[in-house]
């Protein structure tokens, strides 16, 4: 969606917060700001979600939700989906990059190759160089990895967890939701580290899997462009991934994958020994397995 559809909408949200926050309390003007300044985050977000952004509570987050002339958090949710307007889904994403491009194979291939180029180079910054060590620093203690990622990023969850087990961590994949993802996550334990692919939208899944990651103490490592979200916010290391996908265009996976296979491969040099032990073992159980498949 464009700005200029975002600006022709009335901003309900913005006009009440202009004409109300100064004659808020403080803490309620806490909220309102945080309102104001994260609507993303707060179509997908609980009352008790919004009170911990802002160190608060839940009743003070609905008491701010009335000020502002709401009837409640799914009365502000309502206007500010309203707003924002339809979500692009994959189709549409599809259909808005294929038509920006030519006819022809070289803009595809230009478009992929110009948006990774792009993100590497960024991935390849200081700062994210600075990120990676730290997160590696933290993976190499971990008694056991959990990668969280869903949709197209779950598919990476899983290569990944495969990677970290083959160089001697144990790792599991948090990549369902509902009751598949509840049984994942009752896995997780103290000691664990929690890699996660999220990006704005501050989804229950995503809230979840972090809350609980914090209840165990389990440092968070996260992967994301969205390094105002709140997740960045709660993270213990933020690494900054692009995947492009802006103005509506379908994002890139690629760049991620290739962030996970820098901290996997970093891990694994800084414990050598440890991942060609278990490498070894591997190919002994593998070739036990081939030979009992010839008796």
């Amino acid at each position: 969606m464009s700005n200029t559809r975002i600006k022709q909408r009335v901003d309900v949200l913005g006009d009440r917060y202009r004409a109300r926050a100064a004659s808020l309390s403080p803490s309620l003007q806490a909220v309102a700001r945080y309102l104001h300044e994260h609507r993303e985050q707060i179509v997908d977000a609980t009352a008790m979600d919004i009170a911990q952004a802002t160190g608060t509570s839940d009743a003070t987050v609905v008491r701010t939700v009335q000020a502002l002339g709401f009837a409640g958090l799914r009365d502000l949710k309502t206007t500010l989906a309203s707003w924002f307007g339809p979500a692009l889904n994959a189709e549409e994403k599809m259909s808005a990059t294929v038509g920006d491009l030519a006819c022809d194979i070289h803009s595809g291939i230009d478009f992929v190759l110009g948006g990774h180029q792009r993100a590497c180079e960024t991935l390849a910054e200081p700062q994210n160089r600075q990120a990676v060590a730290e997160a590696v620093s933290l993976l190499i203690a971990a008694r056991q990895v959990a990668i969280f990622g869903i949709n197209a990023s779950g598919i990476l969850a899983e290569y990944s967890a495969r990677l970290f087990t083959r160089i001697g961590i144990p790792a599991v994949t948090l990549n369902r939701a509902g009751i598949a993802l509840a049984e994942q996550l009752i896995a997780l334990q103290r000691g664990d580290v929690l890699i996660m692919m999220a990006q704005q939208s501050a989804h229950r899944e995503g809230l979840t899997t972090l809350k609980e990651a914090k209840r165990l103490g389990m440092p968070v490592i996260l992967l994301t462009h969205a390094l105002d979200s709140a997740f960045a916010r709660q993270a213990d290391v933020v690494i900054n991934v692009p995947r492009g996908g802006e103005n509506g265009r379908m994002p890139l996976h690629g760049t991620v994958l290739v962030c996970l296979e820098m901290l996997i491969l970093s891990v694994a040099s800084a414990t050598a020994g440890r991942s060609v032990k278990t490498l070894k073992r591997i190919q002994d159980l593998n070739r036990s397995l081939k030979s009992a498949a010839k008796k």
